[in-house]
């Protein structure tokens, strides 16, 4: 089969966040599963890509793509990787900026994208039986497939899927922009119209051929008001083609045995060495070393969002106990200050690293005992698999990727309603456990031997290609 996967980053191109993880390990994780799958990846080339990975890529050629009034200039260079193709469409003046999105024009820099995702497939000899497109930002893909590309002979029978990795950024611009930035005829507004607006998601939802999300449970939960930030109508109106497949985690990329970040390695059988992680974690951040006091990391945004208000609202309790605390992430200003002000205040108990560092988060992974993420939602959630894969327990609301991932009591500690104080009672739970030596073994094992490869996952999305 012939897929091609439209996305706005990808690892180890440009990641952000877990949208780049998934575009970097499920199109290997599908071409392992047969050698006569052709799998190709076309993403933007932003000027943030290393000169390193530039150093590999080979120009194609150029061609021109008609963007309503406009025909720009579209570079193709190439590179392959572990068997995987990979096109980047280069542009400067959409591509040569600081930072991947958040520009005045991203409405206009990423139709350009869509595209030219169906104009260089010509010139790149591949006729794809699938399109697998994500998020906002490559949401006009199934909608340019639908309007425009379907009807050439040569476009007819491919497929369109849209992925739905976070429906709460959903591409919505003002309808000013339809014809003369978008390209789309007036004609054709009420596939992309939505409350007023131009809604690019709701357009992908609309006209793509399928529709997924990164967990069965945020499939459901997306169904209602709370989580579908306004989308719910268009979400049940077409939950027939609709459904949920959770995230694997490169297994690979995330090894406690071949990790160059951390200072030991170790693995399921052999996990002695996460007590010297241990160990490194509490010196790096400057807390007493004690084996005896567990360690809960946090890695995140501080953010609402990621259920910090609930962190924010217990933590001098929660310090009461016999425990260390780690934070490691930037996010909005008062949270910031509130860890930063409470650190100087329990400096044995809780210490604060404003800011994101990949290295330091494979250290907390390997050297925490727990990971704490009690968020409003979380469409599929990768730390808590990452750190299960480091043995390192979740402690996780029971929202989207969390709840299909942790089960309480076995690979990690569970609380249902959004509140701070049931959170603190699955917090001290999980204090309890690790003071049975017996009982946190056996989570320990449970944690590191859980599949959460791209397996099971590639799998399911193959036999949604095939239906």
């Amino acid at each position: 089969m012939n897929i091609l996967f439209a996305a706005s980053e990808c690892f180890p191109f440009v990641v952000t966040g877990g949208l780049g993880d998934v575009i970097g390990a499920l199109p290997k994780a599908l071409k392992k599963l047969s050698t006569k799958n052709d799998i190709r990846v076309v993403l933007p080339l932003y000027s943030d890509i290393s000169q390193e990975i530039r150093d590999q890529l080979s120009f194609v050629k150029s061609i021109g793509v008609q963007l309503s009034w406009r025909n720009q200039y579209c570079g193709i260079y190439f590179t392959e990787i572990d068997g995987i193709k990979y096109y980047l469409i280069d542009n400067e003046f959409y591509f040569k900026r600081k930072g991947i999105y958040g520009h005045f024009d991203d409405a206009e820099r990423f139709a350009f994208f869509c595209k030219s995702v169906f104009e260089i497939l010509p010139h790149i000899d591949f006729v794809p039986d699938v399109i697998h497109a994500h998020d906002w930002h490559t949401a006009l893909v199934p909608i340019y497939a639908s309007l425009k590309y379907k009807k050439m002979p040569e476009y007819e029978k491919v497929k369109t899927i849209f992925t739905i990795h976070n429906i709460q950024y959903q591409g919505v611009f003002s309808k000013d922009i339809l014809n003369d930035i978008l390209d789309i005829d007036y004609n054709d507004i009420n596939a992309v119209e939505y409350d007023g607006a131009i809604n690019l998601m709701k357009g992908a939802i609309e006209l793509a051929d399928a529709v997924n999300t990164v967990s069965q449970t945020y499939a459901e939960e997306i169904k209602t008001p709370y989580y579908a930030h306004g989308l719910e109508n268009i979400i049940n109106a077409r939950s027939f083609k609709i459904s949920g497949i959770l995230n694997g985690i490169d297994i690979d990329r995330y090894n406690p045995r071949t990790d160059k970040n951390i200072v030991k390695h170790y693995t399921a059988k052999n996990p002695e060495g996460k007590k010297v992680n241990k160990e490194a974690i509490q010196t790096e951040f400057g807390l007493p070393v004690d084996p005896s006091v567990p360690v809960i990391g946090i890695i995140t945004r501080l953010v609402e969002h990621k259920g910090i208000d609930l962190v924010a609202c217990i933590l001098k309790k929660l310090l009461e106990e016999k425990v260390q605390v780690v934070v490691l992430g930037k996010g909005d200003r008062h949270y910031e200050d509130f860890f930063s002000s409470l650190a100087v205040q329990f400096p044995d108990k809780l210490s604060v690293k404003i800011m994101y560092d990949t290295a330091l988060a494979s250290r907390i992974y390997a050297g925490a005992d727990m990971i704490l993420m009690p968020s409003k939602s979380e469409p599929c959630g990768l730390v808590q698999m990452v750190a299960c894969r480091y043995g390192t327990l979740p402690i996780v609301r029971a929202t989207g990727g969390l709840k299909d991932s942790i089960n309480d009591g076995e690979n990690g500690f569970v609380f249902y309603d959004y509140n701070a104080h049931l959170m603190l009672d699955t917090i001290i739970r999980a204090i309890n456990a690790f003071n049975d030596e017996d009982t946190w073994k056996t989570l320990i094992s449970n944690a590191m031997t859980a599949d959460f490869t791209w397996k099971a996952s590639a799998k399911k999305y193959f036999e949604l290609y095939k239906n």
